[in-house]
């Protein structure tokens, strides 16, 4: 079994101990939880950007250390920049 993390390990705990409790309208609620994900990855707009030369090489350099496609490099930074998951560090 592969290393869980904190909130997984409460999961699996509550799971195990019997706590965890079955919403109201379980289908329901699924479909719109199948919703909420499938607008969330939806891409459906283009967008042209012109970079330097070299931010675009570190780009590239960057997204291949990752093993994604830069294009997906940097669709995830912007998104989680919109989303406020990143913060600016100060010095």
């Amino acid at each position: 079994m592969s290393k869980l993390d904190k909130e997984e390990r409460e999961i699996l705990e509550a799971f195990e101990s019997g706590n965890l409790k079955t919403v109201k309208n379980v289908k329901e609620q699924i479909k719109k939880h199948q919703a909420i994900a499938e607008a969330t990855f939806k891409k459906d707009a283009r967008i042209n950007i012109r970079l330097s030369s070299r931010d675009l090489r570190s780009l590239q350099a960057r997204a291949l250390k990752e093993g994604v496609p830069y294009q997906t490099l940097v669709s995830s930074v912007l998104h989680k920049f919109v989303d406020g998951q990143l913060i600016e560090k100060n010095g």
